[in-house]
């Protein structure tokens, strides 16, 4: 105390942290100086009690400690305190303090303190430290959200949390790839609209809707609350929530500290969804690969058999490919199976599976199209890659496809879907290639083991 008080101080001391507490909120000083641990009060709590409230959040407090280790040093500043000094370093703790002095922002509020004595400061505490524990379960549960794969998934579980914690009429997140809401389903006339104009989402985004009876029924609600989502210095996107009549007072705040939260599981869900979907492309024509074709027709075998619905199967071959190369260099051949991707994407429809099968063959599967509507989509196909001209190098490259059609049979399985709709192409080849060839309706012959061993890779 001598040494402060020879810089010029005024210090007054307490006979322990809750009157300490008392005369500060009473009277704030210019600085506060305490022990890192005291007896029933630490310094790390005291100094949460004085950053929490209004008459003492700018007074800068100092902690000082037995040793001058990293974990003291980090809870100081983890509390707000203004510097961490070791016990018996009065030079560093006078430095230190006039730092901390001048740096410090006064007090322009009007203040009460609210007498009490050490009970009332120790309930403060009890309730700042409450509070700073239920936000540090809230950013831990949206922080968990990391693990969810999909923006998607993301959002149902991120919706299934919120309405366990605020009151709301909806939620709504928007992000460069997508758009979301959760709502209650008296509101579906109301909520889309209100959530869009919020986000500034325009009418065409598609909107992923999470609709029960989780959110509230309101038809009106308090001000809408619209926050940023950034991950780093990089806006990710904005989430907005219209909370019910009698929403949480605390609604706004917590909705920040949400979106500070969920800016790395949004960025985890889209690194995780990217690579997915590299994974099941194919990089030089960007349709599907044979895996993920796969798995997609697969799909659509197993939901034609169950109602009944037709399945067309076209397979292609690019005519004369081993020419092209020879011809114009394995590059010109890229640049051929590339516009050959291009032109199934632009010629197919949106529920249309096309994929590189292997080499330059390409395979399509038409769900809900019969035998009449997939020769159709197969002579539409080769009649618009004849037309093709392929710009390389100066020159231009022409290519035809020959093209082999089959439909789905009762109970057929997909391996032998492909394989009578090779044997088709393969009849086209030999036919003179550049045109369409229908599976026979009869059984043909059994599948080559070439073939076999393809599929089952």
């Amino acid at each position: 105390m001598g040494r402060l008080s020879a810089q010029g101080y005024a210090v007054e001391a307490a006979a322990d942290p809750a009157t300490g507490a008392d005369m500060a909120l009473a009277a704030p000083p210019a600085a506060v100086v305490a022990d890192l641990w005291m007896p029933s009060i630490s310094g790390v709590q005291l100094c949460r009690l004085l950053k929490a409230e209004p008459a003492t959040m700018h007074v800068p407090v100092i902690l000082r400690g037995d040793n001058d280790d990293p974990r003291s040093r980090f809870w100081a500043e983890r509390a707000g305190a203004a510097g961490y000094v070791r016990k018996g370093r009065m030079g560093e703790l006078v430095r230190v303090l006039s730092r901390a002095v001048t740096n410090a922002q006064e007090s322009d509020g009007f203040f009460m303190q609210l007498s009490g004595g050490s009970i009332d400061i120790r309930d403060r505490i009890a309730r700042y430290l409450d509070a700073a524990l239920f936000d540090s379960v809230i950013a831990a549960e949206v922080r968990s959200l990391a693990a969810s794969g999909s923006f998607e998934r993301l959002f149902d579980l991120f919706a299934q949390f919120l309405c366990q914690v605020l009151s709301y009429r909806w939620v709504a997140l928007r992000t460069a790839g997508g758009f979301a809401l959760h709502y209650h389903p008296n509101n579906a006339d109301t909520a889309e609209r209100e959530a869009r104009a919020a986000l500034s989402v325009a009418a065409g985004v598609t909107a992923m809707r999470v609709v029960d009876e989780d959110a509230h029924p309101d038809s009106e609600g308090a001000d809408q609350v619209v926050c940023s989502i950034q991950f780093g210095n990089t806006e990710l996107g904005q989430i907005a929530l219209s909370p019910s009549r009698t929403g949480e007072a605390d609604t706004a705040r917590l909705m920040e500290l949400v979106a500070r939260e969920l800016g790395g599981p949004l960025r985890m869900a889209s690194l995780m969804e990217e690579q997915q979907r590299l994974a099941a492309i194919d990089p030089l024509t960007a349709l599907s690969n044979r895996r993920s074709f796969l798995e997609r027709a697969g799909i659509e075998v197993a939901r034609s058999s169950r109602y009944d619905l037709p399945l067309g199967m076209l397979l292609m071959d690019v005519d004369h490919f081993k020419s092209i190369n020879d011809t114009f260099g394995h590059s010109g051949g890229d640049h051929v199976l590339s516009a050959m991707g291009a032109s199934l994407k632009r010629i197919l429809r949106i529920p249309d599976i096309a994929a590189r099968w292997g080499g330059e063959e390409f395979v399509v599967a038409l769900p809900s199209t019969d035998a009449e509507g997939a020769q159709i989509a197969a002579e539409r196909v080769r009649s618009a890659v004849e037309a093709l001209a392929v710009e390389h190098e100066g020159k231009r490259i022409r290519f035809t496809v020959s093209v082999g059609v089959a439909s789905l049979r009762a109970g057929e399985t997909l391996e032998s879907l492909v394989d009578r709709a090779d044997h088709a192409m393969y009849a086209a080849k030999v036919g003179g290639r550049n045109r369409v060839s229908t599976a026979a309706s009869g059984s043909e012959a059994p599948p080559s083991a070439t073939l076999a061993t393809q599929l089952s890779a």
